[in-house]
């Protein structure tokens, strides 16, 4: 079902076109465009010639880079918002898939896989869900056009082009601006029904990028996000007999794009970018940390307002340094939880303000909007029953969201005019890369600090002569102890991943 909201009026109205096929100039068509598609929760070792031949080939015919990374919380809207901004939620300000505003919903939280909640989010703190310009503000200043069609959640797709600029926002839940509504309706037809894998809806999207976009709008940039294998995954397992048609079916629309620019000679003036959100891992726990805190008397019950849990993002009522330090000492001595962060002792410190954590500052985290405490599922290197390695204690089948290397090391692949042919970069990479690498590729300077760096190093004339700086932060307290591995690439740091220990604590008077 469609969704419409009173608040996207008003945030979306100077958005409007007379009409998508009015947005045609024929302008620009001998330079270079950018089409970056996300296949959601995609893992770099899905990519085979056997089960996707045609991602595949676009490897082999431009450079892949073996080291990318997710932004933790590798989350899908987390990644959204830094697809978007080219920041991390330290400065972007989406902390999670489901947040907490207190000033929008007390006591609550909510989910921003649907945009209405974002849009009141949006209007409520007037105009700043996102606290960094997105790559549609951007290009729209510099007289450029943006496009970000999906078929995720309207939640996901809104992050990508929250004032809807350009050519809006083209999704199987939402259309923004809505007055292009019933252009794309005539053009495209109705929504498919959703299903695992979700392939008809996909392909509705690639026909919304081919007909909309290529044939009407030609926006300089386009964000395309396919939902699965991420849709079908989490339902059926990686590597299981659905996953392995979702990715077939998946990797058969980028084979369509492809063609699509090749018929409309368009292939050797369009730079394709392949990545995914996060990685993948197997669930195999019941963690559930509500009800896990009420029963240790840390929380007064599942619906009070005095700790609130979103995620794994922790809110305690005036930060109470007694409660926090309570929380954190059961968590640490929980063997399903993983790195536990909290606020840094001080200003720019690594260390937590409770022993035995690191600050949010080594994640890119520490925001104003960030909860007291953000606690990790436990992970291993253990297969699941198809032979794919990777599982965490989080519950459910099959999911993402912790910093095990098989949830934060994903896909990325480019391929045309600007970049390097069958090649490999072993230098390391991130989702917050992608965005200001875009704003170079269609020859725009963003006037505000990004996060991510520009990769050069991917560029037919660029050099790779910058040295990664592999190190890592440890702390310990009682028998728990954190080590957060990470790699430096001259100002940019990338969490490769987190690993945590136990041991029994001696008894008073015992020998260890």
């Amino acid at each position: 079902m469609r969704f419409s909201l009173t608040a996207l009026f008003v945030i979306c109205a100077a958005a409007a076109l007379p009409a998508i096929a009015g947005a045609a100039t024929g302008e620009g068509i001998a330079q270079a465009r950018v089409l970056v598609i996300v296949l959601d929760g995609c893992r770099p070792d899905y990519v085979t010639p056997e089960v996707m031949p045609n991602v595949f080939a676009l490897g082999q015919r431009g450079i892949v880079c073996t080291k990318h990374h997710s932004v933790y919380p590798t989350l899908t809207r987390v990644n959204a918002s830094t697809f978007a901004t080219g920041c991390y939620p330290a400065k972007h300000g989406l902390m999670g898939n489901t947040v907490y505003f207190p000033e929008v919903e007390p006591g609550k939280g909510l989910s921003t896989g649907n945009a209405a909640n974002l849009a009141r989010i949006e209007e409520t703190l007037g105009g700043k869900l996102l606290n960094a310009p997105s790559l549609g503000e951007i290009l729209a200043e510099n007289g450029k056009q943006f496009l970000a069609v999906s078929s995720g959640s309207s939640g996901s797709a809104f992050l990508l082009n929250h004032k809807a600029k350009g050519g809006g926002v083209i999704n199987v839940d939402m259309i923004l601006p809505e007055a292009n509504k019933p252009h794309v309706d005539e053009v495209l037809g109705p929504v498919p029904e959703e299903a695992y894998p979700n392939a008809a809806r996909n392909r509705w999207v690639v026909d919304a990028y081919i007909k909309l976009g290529l044939d009407q709008i030609r926006p300089d940039a386009t964000y395309m996000w396919l939902s699965d294998p991420d849709h079908t995954a989490h339902t059926h397992d990686m590597g299981s007999p659905t996953t392995v048609e979702a990715l077939k079916a998946v990797d058969g629309e980028v084979g369509r794009i492809v063609d699509a620019l090749e018929t409309r000679g368009l292939a050797n003036t369009t730079n394709i970018i392949v990545t995914s959100d996060h990685g993948f891992s197997t669930q195999t726990g019941e963690a559930n940390l509500v009800p896990f805190l009420v029963q240790n008397g840390l929380k007064g019950s599942l619906s009070s307002a005095d700790v609130v849990v979103v995620d794994g993002c922790i809110y305690v009522d005036g930060h109470d340094e007694e409660r926090v330090r309570a929380i954190v000492d059961l968590l640490q001595k929980t063997p399903w939880v993983g790195a536990v962060f909290t606020r840094a002792k001080e200003p720019g410190s690594p260390e937590g303000s409770i022993p035995g954590t690191l600050s949010f500052n080594i994640i890119h985290f520490n925001h104003d909007r960030a909860p007291d405490i953000l606690v990790d599922a436990n992970w291993t290197d253990a297969k699941n029953a198809y032979g794919w390695s990777g599982t965490t204690s989080l519950p459910g089948v099959a999911g993402h969201g912790t910093s095990s290397p098989f949830d934060i090391h994903n896909l990325f692949i480019a391929a045309g005019p600007a970049f390097k042919e069958h090649a490999t970069s072993e230098l390391p990479t991130g989702n917050a890369d992608i965005m200001p690498t875009v704003c170079a590729l269609v020859g725009v300077n963003p006037a505000h600090t990004l996060d991510g760096r520009i990769m050069t190093e991917l560029f037919r004339d660029g050099t790779g002569t910058i040295s990664p700086e592999s190190f890592t932060r440890e702390t310990s307290h009682l028998g728990y102890a954190l080590t957060v591995y990470a790699t430096k690439v001259g100002d940019s740091t990338y969490v490769d991943y987190t690993k945590t220990t136990r041991k029994a604590v001696p008894q008073s008077g015992a020998k260890e």
